[in-house]
């Protein structure tokens, strides 16, 4: 219970003071099972600036720790989160850039097993993020994306797949992204 709660209360804080995560859907967060595969430095990372870069992640070199998928969150962390979409469904995204960093960006839906891309991005921005804006555009902080209609069976199971996303910020050559776990219903 006080693992727990240390987790969520540093996290809380940690977020406030980022370059920028997703805030709807919820997004794979650290917890116990990511300390075990990657390490407590990577959670430590995270806690303490929970949106930062990847590039500011400790990876302890474990086969199981990817840090370029879901910043090494694990899915049985976060098994409480798995959201269920429709094929064809809007989804609504908010995402919080208290430091922006102009570069591009994307959601797609990744195959965990492979971390690769099933399909064709579903939102894309060639210029994301542009911190000589005096005011970001409306659709930086909240933006949806349509779910597709051609994925089969893939993606019914949990864990299977995660949407992502993933932006990079060219000048400052930092990557950033949040996965949201789901199942598409059939």
């Amino acid at each position: 219970m006080y693992a727990s709660t240390l987790f969520a209360s540093t996290l809380f804080v940690a977020t406030a003071l980022a370059h920028g995560n997703i805030t709807s859907p919820p997004a794979r967060q650290p917890g116990p099972v990511m300390q075990q595969v990657c390490g407590s430095q990577a959670v430590s990372a995270i806690l303490a600036d929970g949106t930062g870069p990847l590039e500011n992640i400790p990876s302890n070199g474990a086969a199981d720790c990817n840090i370029f998928l879901c910043k090494g969150a694990q899915f049985e962390d976060n098994m409480k989160n798995v959201q269920t979409f429709a094929p064809g469904e809007k989804v609504a995204f908010k995402a919080q850039l208290p430091i922006p960093h102009e570069g591009p960006a994307n959601v797609s839906i990744i195959d965990t097993a492979t971390n690769t891309a099933v399909g064709q991005p579903l939102l894309v921005f060639d210029s994301y993020a542009d911190e000589n804006l005096a005011k970001l555009p409306p659709n930086n902080t909240a933006f949806s994306v349509t779910m597709p209609t051609s994925l089969g069976t893939a993606c019914q199971t949990p864990g299977e797949c995660t949407m992502q996303w993933f932006w990079f910020g060219t000048s400052a050559q930092q990557t950033y992204e949040n996965c949201v776990d789901f199942v598409m219903s059939a």
